[in-house]
């Protein structure tokens, strides 16, 4: 195993863990998402003033949906779904456009917005080759570190959430509890134990507050039935598409935009965080978790309730427990199903006191702050990227906390600018596209992706280093081995043999960048992933054949970086090139 492998991971995607590990941690799981679940339909529902039936048919559906699209997540049908533990669940940032949504038009348009909302989804999984510019590690890794940003509120509000009458000292206590004892198992131990630190600190908490403080309140787990279904008031859809709609779409829109860079930002998260040996990030993997999530919101907006997420939690789960099994994914969402059916778990989970929530809340949101700065290192901080996101960091938390002009953002605007991820997430997209498009000399090549094309490719670069001022022979020698040895390996000695009808296209984009070049070569689909195999160089033991190193290698040496983006039926191969420099590395996305 390579010194840089991680030695915290017991059981990585593929792995069968035991059966009372796969149902203890699916449990945990869903213990953990239930309450967020639950009450963000009921906060939306009870602040729009909608009916009790229609609370209780949006709560069940809620939880069957996030159940049903968490398995999706972890099993993958077809192209859909991530192929990770990625737990699913209602989101809080549809909740102010929900409500006006509800309180304007009814149920039934909420419903119809959802859906139609939910559209853009699938369009953004199936185009993301061609908006790879926008959805960037650089934009996950800002939109990742802005969440605990967001979140902070909320943490603070349930720290002083406990009954009037109570102990002072019940709130601070009951939160100390539940972080020292979630903080210390893995900090003490690696082995099994570690497994249930989340679990055992929000029992030690609850424990803290029922038995010490008196502060866990279970009057309406005692009221609640064992066993039950919702009254079903099916809101239906409306179709009558009123100017309440079309008002209100845009807003809807931008909240699943934001959704799907925050579904990106888990999505590369987790792949991070569920292998020993570092791996290039999967974007098809990315492609199908953005497209369960707008299986998700498609639902919901059938069912009339909220619309769901993948929440920022099961990173933080899996690196805390080192357990990373697709089986456990779709344990969790099994459970959901089964709560959904079971109110007085439900009770008993969404009674849980404030301060106990609290203190969790932070461990986790810690971790994905972690997990963002990991990511954004890892892409690499040049002074364009490092500006970009500095800027939209700080934007961002202004923003949150209405720190900027706050009396010229009110109603509409002030419910859109007024999430921390939403102008972040916005800044670094647009500075991005600023900086990619702004003032560098750009050549464009269209031709096949074949052995007998590469003289049309090292004229094509030899051109382009000409026209380039203070490039001399030695960059364009650079430049031109770059392109060979890429098409040497693009191509394969026989892969024309093996598939003479089969016609590959090749989109060739050169840019400069002072007396260095990027070049992005965009081939129709390989499974090979030219990234994990120059990381394997390294390794002692070679699964590839001697002569077929010599290109990798040669490409290792000419190029300061390279990255292997792996869509569905299309392959994105960025190389960038400087004119004075030795080695080359291998940069992971």
């Amino acid at each position: 195993m390579p010194a840089h492998a991680r030695q915290d991971v017991r059981y990585e995607p593929d792995d069968r863990p035991p059966l009372p590990i796969t149902i203890g941690l699916g449990v945990q799981y869903a213990m953990l998402c239930l309450a967020s679940i639950v009450l963000t339909p009921m906060i939306m529902i009870t602040v729009a003033g909608g009916s009790d039936e229609y609370l209780s048919w949006a709560v069940f559906a809620a939880l069957v949906i996030s159940g049903l699209t968490t398995a999706i997540q972890a099993r993958k049908v077809g192209r859909i779904g991530a192929g990770y533990i990625l737990v699913m669940g209602s989101t809080g940032a549809f909740l102010a456009v929900s409500v006006s949504a509800i309180q304007q038009g009814g149920p039934g348009m909420l419903a119809t917005l959802i859906i139609a909302s939910s559209l853009i989804q699938f369009v953004l999984a199936a185009r993301m080759a061609l908006l790879r510019k926008i959805f960037t590690p650089t934009v996950a890794g800002t939109v990742l570190i802005l969440i605990p940003i967001t979140l902070t509120p909320l943490i603070l509000q349930k720290l002083a959430e406990v009954p009037a009458g109570a102990h002072p000292a019940a709130g601070p206590v009951t939160a100390g509890v539940t972080l020292l004892v979630t903080l210390l198992i893995p900090l003490r131990f690696s082995g099994v134990l570690r497994l249930w630190a989340p679990a055992i600190g929000i029992a030690a908490g609850g424990l803290t507050a029922g038995l010490g403080f008196g502060i866990y309140d279970l009057t309406t787990v005692a009221e609640a039935a064992w066993i039950g279904l919702p009254d079903l008031a099916y809101p239906g859809v409306d179709l009558s598409f009123r100017p309440e709609f079309w008002a209100l779409l845009p807003s809807f829109i931008m909240v699943t935009l934001v959704g799907a860079m925050d579904t990106l930002g888990d999505s590369i998260a987790i792949q991070r965080v569920s292998w020993r040996k570092p791996r290039a990030i999967d974007f098809r993997s990315i492609q199908g978790a953005i497209g369960a999530d707008g299986v998700g919101n498609l639902l919901s907006g059938l069912a009339g309730t909220v619309p769901n997420t993948t929440y920022g939690m099961s990173i933080a789960v899996a690196e805390l427990t080192g357990v990373a099994a697709r089986r456990i994914g779709i344990c969790v969402g099994a459970v959901f199903v089964v709560f959904a059916f079971l109110p007085k778990f439900v009770s008993l989970l969404v009674a849980i006191p404030g301060p106990v929530a609290a203190a969790y809340y932070v461990i986790i949101v810690a971790v994905i702050f972690v997990f963002g700065m990991k990511i954004l290192l890892s892409e690499g901080l040049d002074h364009r990227k490092g500006l970009v996101v500095g800027v939209a960091f700080w934007l961002g938390i202004a923003f949150q906390f209405d720190w900027i002009y706050p009396e010229y953002l009110q109603g509409a605007w002030g419910e859109l600018l007024g999430n921390g991820m939403t102008v972040g997430g916005l800044t670094v997209i647009l500075l991005t596209m600023v900086g990619e498009f702004a003032g560098r000399g750009r050549a464009r090549l269209k031709t096949r992706l074949t052995a007998e094309t590469w003289p049309e490719v090292d004229a094509f670069l030899a051109s382009f280093a000409a026209r380039q001022r203070g490039w001399g022979a030695e960059m364009e020698t650079r430049l031109r081995a770059v392109g060979e040895e890429t098409m040497h390996i693009l191509t394969g000695d026989e892969a024309d043999a093996e598939a003479p009808d089969r016609q590959r296209r090749l989109l060739l984009i050169a840019r400069a960048d002072g007396k260095a070049a990027d070049l992005e070569f965009i081939a129709t689909t390989d499974e090979t992933n030219i990234e994990d195999q120059l990381a394997m160089l390294s390794e002692a033991a070679m699964s590839v054949p001697a002569e077929a190193e010599i290109p990798l290698r040669l490409l290792r040496h000419y190029a300061s970086s390279i990255r292997h983006q792996q869509y569905h039926d299309i392959d994105i191969l960025m190389i960038r090139v400087e004119s004075v420099g030795g080695q080359g590395q291998v940069g992971w996305d």
